[in-house]
């Protein structure tokens, strides 16, 4: 109990600290050099590590849902940016950076699906149904995500044959999107585990 006190006296400290560095960041836009930038995402691990800590700290099953939920979003977030650094970074010709594009618009696509799926998931929650229907919502969830990366594979397929001279770029594209793709299926996972442990109080909360 102590431990968690102190810990929980720590994170609040930093996170005043933390919310004032990043709006002094947000407040001057100009000098956006490139450790600004770093500092942002720094930023952005340290609340979501806060976050993570104050979801341990939680009491009701509620709260740590909504929180995991945010975690999740954030998480998304700079999957997302780091994917665009990448993307950026990888481009030379034009043509690569309309593939980019669409790739890009493809990811987003995605999320917006997993964030909706996510909050469907919450309000099936909220609405106290058994345990039984938990496990229908979770298979479901499973299987659109795999229904997606079947998707977007194919996308990728159907764009490396239209542009094979780019197979090299191409390559290490599919190479970042299979990875993202295991992270994603990592995080889902965990999540879903998280959830299980959290539902075996459920009710009592």
């Amino acid at each position: 109990m102590d431990v968690t006190k102190k810990i929980g006296e720590m994170t609040n400290t930093n996170m005043m600290q933390w919310t004032w560095i990043l709006m002094m960041m947000m407040r001057r836009r100009r000098r956006s050099s490139r450790w600004i930038r770093w500092r942002r995402r720094k930023v952005m691990m340290i609340m979501m590590i806060i976050m993570m800590l104050m979801m341990m700290m939680m009491r009701r099953s509620r709260m740590r849902m909504m929180m995991m939920m945010m975690m999740m979003m954030m998480m998304m977030m700079m999957m997302m940016m780091m994917m665009m650094m990448m993307m950026i970074m990888t481009t030379t010709t034009t043509t690569t950076t309309t593939m980019m594009m669409m790739m890009m618009m493809m990811m987003m696509m995605m999320m917006m699906m997993m964030m909706m799926m996510m909050m469907m998931m919450m309000i099936m929650m909220m609405m106290m149904i058994t345990m039984m229907m938990m496990m229908m919502m979770m298979m479901m969830m499973m299987m659109m995500m795999m229904m997606m990366m079947m998707m977007m594979m194919m996308m990728m397929m159907m764009m490396m044959m239209m542009m094979m001279m780019m197979m090299m770029i191409m390559m290490i594209m599919i190479m970042m999107m299979m990875m993202m793709m295991m992270m994603m299926m990592m995080m889902m996972m965990m999540m879903m585990m998280m959830m299980m442990m959290m539902m075996r109080e459920w009710p009592y909360k």
